[in-house]
């Protein structure tokens, strides 16, 4: 099976809800200036001094 998430969407998270162990392999790059923006929920990552830090859209942090 396969999955993706837009840009810009609602965040995600994948969720076992079976007594069998799941494998998930997620593919992707993490360039220093790599960020993420979920508008629907409120939610800015970025990374800051090599730490990933999240906030609301406003700034202030979780």
């Amino acid at each position: 099976m396969a999955c993706g998430f837009p840009a810009a969407g609602w965040a995600h998270q994948i969720v076992n809800r079976t007594d069998e162990d799941v494998a998930i392999l997620e593919i992707g790059d993490r360039h220093p200036e790599d960020s993420g923006e979920y508008p629907a929920d409120d939610l800015s990552v970025k990374k800051v001094d090599g730490a990933w830090v999240f906030s609301r859209k406003d700034g202030t942090p979780y």
